[in-house]
């Protein structure tokens, strides 16, 4: 068993309900439902085969109130 957080929020008449570790994402009509579908979007994504290539996470520096 692995643990994974997620972040769920309304997005029109639905919640989404997105990983905060993997990047894949679901929704419902309750949080429960929400849930329950990225719990099974998170076993189909690591169920054989599993993805291949990690994706490549970049991280970027900008200047905030620059004039």
């Amino acid at each position: 068993m692995k643990q994974f957080r997620a972040s769920v929020w309304p997005e029109g008449e639905l919640l989404v309900a997105q990983c905060l570790d993997v990047d894949i994402a679901s929704q419902g009509e309750t949080e429960e439902e929400a849930l329950e579908a990225l719990r099974e979007a998170l076993t189909l994504h690591f169920s054989p085969p599993v993805a291949t290539e990690t994706p490549k996470i970049a991280t970027l520096e900008i200047e905030i109130g620059a004039a």
